[in-house]
């Protein structure tokens, strides 16, 4: 099992080389994706995404999409993304709060499972059952124990959950040391980013070490091949949701349903006489 110290292969705080096969003057002198080249893909990519929507509806498939990782790694910019323009009675996003006293009692995957994708459905689980092995186990939320059963259980669970019918997908986002600091400094400095530094980011940062304990850890037990862990390096923001968005339309042999152009109605003359509007509230007009 590797050290987990912050020199680590998977979160070293290098930024990789370009892409095979992608002009170098893509990239900024920082080796980093230039905003030009990354808008110009992300509306691709979206398009993409919607043309997959459509056909995980038409087809009834059923996808529960995982994005796991250090906070700041860029989970939640992903996922915006991901959404941004499609509908969200097909993707919709599950971001589950601190489990409640009762559901502290039942099986540990229960509140997880009622959030699970029905047929037509795409699920991006922003964190997800694999909090047990990584925040829990990382600031003792959890006994030694429950880590150990989740380690036991989780696989059995994703393979049933692959046996019935769900496509499960697993992100994991690397960031390094360096760059998640940076990346905390930055929102420290912006008054309005401020609720983005909680108490449990500066406690996983002090525990840097202990996270990709708990990761390596999770990686030796989980990744199967029924529902494989995909590492996504995220140092470079832009790059690593260009990156994993196409492996996410990669992973679907989509065609074309994406709905016919319609015929807009003309309005159906209804004789009916509406109040005043000078009798409606309205706010008032500043711009």
């Amino acid at each position: 099992m590797k050290s987990g110290l912050p020199g680590d292969a998977d979160d070293v705080g290098t930024i990789p080389e370009p892409a095979t096969g992608r002009d170098p003057s893509d990239y900024n002198s920082s080796g980093r994706l230039r905003s030009s080249v990354y808008d110009a893909e992300i509306a691709r990519l979206q398009e993409q995404l919607v043309r997959l929507q459509h056909w995980i509806a038409s087809e009834g498939l059923k996808v529960a999409v995982i994005f796991e990782g250090r906070g700041s790694a860029g989970k939640g910019g992903v996922i915006k993304r991901i959404t941004e323009r499609t509908s969200p009675r097909i993707v919709r996003v599950v971001a589950l709060p601190k489990p409640t006293e009762r559901e502290r009692t039942q099986w540990y995957f229960q509140r997880y499972a009622k959030h699970l994708p029905a047929a037509g459905e795409m699920v991006l689980f922003d964190r997800s059952w694999y909090n047990r092995s990584n925040v829990e186990w990382v600031m003792g939320y959890c006994t030694e124990e429950e880590h150990t059963e989740f380690l036991r259980s989780c696989p059995e669970f994703e393979r049933m959950l692959v046996r019935s019918g769900i496509v499960v997908l697993k992100y994991w986002f690397s960031v390094s040391f360096d760059e998640q600091r940076k990346r905390f400094e930055a929102r420290n400095e912006e008054p309005i980013k401020r609720w983005k530094l909680s108490d449990m980011d500066l406690a996983e940062h002090e525990l840097y070490v202990r996270y990709s304990m708990a990761k390596d850890t999770t990686f030796q037990y989980t990744d199967i091949k029924q529902a494989p862990w995909y590492v996504v390096p995220s140092d470079d923001k832009k790059a690593s949701r260009l990156n994993c968005i196409s492996h996410l339309l990669s992973q679907f042999e989509y065609g074309d349903a994406v709905p016919d152009e319609v015929v807009l109605p003309q309005m159906k003359e209804i004789a009916y006489v509406r109040p005043p509007v000078a009798d409606q509230t309205f706010v008032p007009r500043l711009f």
